[in-house]
């Protein structure tokens, strides 16, 4: 398309293959979108757009990412604030007629893929309460994948991405914890270093921790913005661990004024991009001619029992799981 819509807080950039978000800085812009500054988002990373009516005579553009296609999505977990949400574009309503071009405009790119397009009448004619209803007016991160669209369709892409679409926040990254300091160096390490006014004794116990990326399967995050916020790593192995983070030494806490979304989501999801890099990079064992078949078999043994734990930690879907472990059985 080639063109630029510019919102509040934001501009989109409609390349041949790519949505381009750039954030405003100012005083109002939420402070994640002034660290994220401009991300590139390829068409086939999305599951639908819609347009729906905003607050304070506005409408909003919302481009859906597909599961597992942006780390940042995927680290939030469906917890960011609405006005935090990236993939956002709020413009004022007498700008809504060129809001629905530029909608239907995503939609003939992303029509080779949708999966389902429904008329938003005829979810509606589903009595009030019912199932089928209720799961027309489910966000994305809830129970129902389906987003309505209140200017006309529901349309989507739910297939989960084998492969993060988007690029994470670059590293190396870095921000202050209530009980520590976490640190990343944007590629193979992430470190936490206790503080010696928030640190539980059994984290001063264990003294500070480095952990290699290839040795974890994961990143919890719990938005500060809530009671109990925390990023807690996870490692490969399921070795037993403390049930609280607090006493956890593979975690840090968020407080009051420590871990700010704007700085601890980005950190997340640079983490565990490099997780799911890391993991992509260990290369198949293919047998040479003469090769010790046993060998050969231990290594997709190993590779199926990590994908277990990524599946186990909830950061690989069942259909993920499931197309990944016959791929690798293939291999045999």
């Amino acid at each position: 398309m080639g063109d630029v819509l510019a919102g509040i807080h934001a501009t989109w950039e409609f390349e041949s293959d790519a949505l381009v978000i750039r954030f405003e800085r100012g005083n109002r812009t939420p402070k994640l979108f002034h660290v994220l500054r401009e991300r590139r988002i390829p068409y086939e990373a999305l599951a639908s757009v819609t347009l729906a009516p905003g607050k304070r005579d506005t409408v909003v553009l919302h481009a859906v990412p597909r599961p597992g296609a942006d780390p940042l999505m995927e680290a939030a977990a469906g917890q960011l604030a609405e006005q935090c949400d990236p993939y956002r574009l709020v413009l004022p309503a007498d700008r809504e007629t060129l809001a629905e071009y530029y909608r239907d405009e995503l939609r003939t790119v992303l029509a080779p893929r949708t999966t389902a397009a429904w008329d938003l009448a005829d979810a509606t004619e589903a009595s009030p309460g019912s199932s089928e209803a209720d799961s027309f007016r489910a966000g994305p991160f809830e129970a129902s994948p389906f987003e309505a669209d209140a200017f006309g369709t529901v349309d989507m892409d739910v297939t989960p991405a084998e492969r993060f679409l988007v690029a994470p926040p670059p590293g190396p990254q870095a921000f202050k914890a209530y009980d520590g300091k976490a640190s990343f160096d944007g590629r193979s390490e992430v470190a936490f270093r206790w503080s010696s006014t928030g640190a539980s004794s059994e984290k001063w116990k264990a003294g500070d921790q480095f952990f290699q990326v290839r040795d974890l399967c994961g990143v919890e995050w719990r938005s500060p913005d809530v009671l109990g916020g925390h990023l807690r790593l996870v490692p490969r192995g399921g070795e037993p661990r403390a049930s609280q983070p607090d006493r956890d030494p593979a975690s840090v806490l968020f407080g009051l004024g420590y871990g700010p979304v704007h700085l601890s989501l980005p950190f997340a999801a640079a983490v565990l991009a490099a997780i799911r890099t890391t993991t992509d990079r260990v290369p198949a064992r293919v047998a040479a001619p003469g090769a010790d078949a046993g060998a050969v078999a231990g290594a997709v043994a190993e590779r199926i029992r990590h994908l277990g734990e990524l599946h186990q930690a909830g950061l690989v879907t069942d259909e993920e799981f499931s197309a990944k472990k016959t791929e690798l059985l293939a291999e045999l």
